[in-house]
């Protein structure tokens, strides 16, 4: 299983995001070649501000494993984290982070100053999928500002 698979995986719940109408945002946990969370944006749908991709997969995977620890997990996502979302990711512990896309707007790095939030063992990478995340998150504002969703 390459990077290229598990971030297909998350573009696959970031269109049910954007199925539902909400920021098309798509996460999944990967153990052992094993995607043991997955998580779409549903911020809108569960009326909580919380409910990011990235701490709802979070969440499936510390379920799965019975653990509130993913040293040895890969949390794959289709846009760069936000503040909040990083800083679930650090008491994670999680090993990997993979994203496709850069948030100016509203990642950790706008936040931070551009410091590292993550736990200082977590290792952070970009990865594939950038233009097609890049291209469902900017048909659905289009679309949002235009009135057809």
């Amino acid at each position: 299983m390459t990077d290229e698979f598990f971030m297909q995986q998350a573009m696959r719940e970031a269109r049910k995001a954007f199925d539902d109408g909400e920021v098309p945002i798509g996460a999944v946990v990967v153990a052992n070649n094993q995607v043991i969370g997955r998580g779409y944006n549903q911020v809108e749908k569960l009326n909580d501000c919380t409910a990011h991709a990235e701490m709802i997969a979070l969440t499936a995977a510390f379920n799965y494993l019975g653990s509130k620890y993913l040293m040895d997990a890969t949390l794959f996502v289709t846009l760069e984290p936000c503040l909040m979302c990083a800083g679930a990711l650090y008491w994670s512990k999680i090993g990997r982070i993979v994203y496709a896309a850069a948030d100016e707007k509203n990642s950790y790095r706008r936040s931070t100053g551009g410091h590292n939030p993550f736990h200082p063992k977590t290792k952070l990478e970009t990865g594939p999928c950038t233009e097609e995340s890049l291209q469902l998150i900017k048909t659905f504002f289009l679309q949002r500002r235009n009135g057809s969703m």
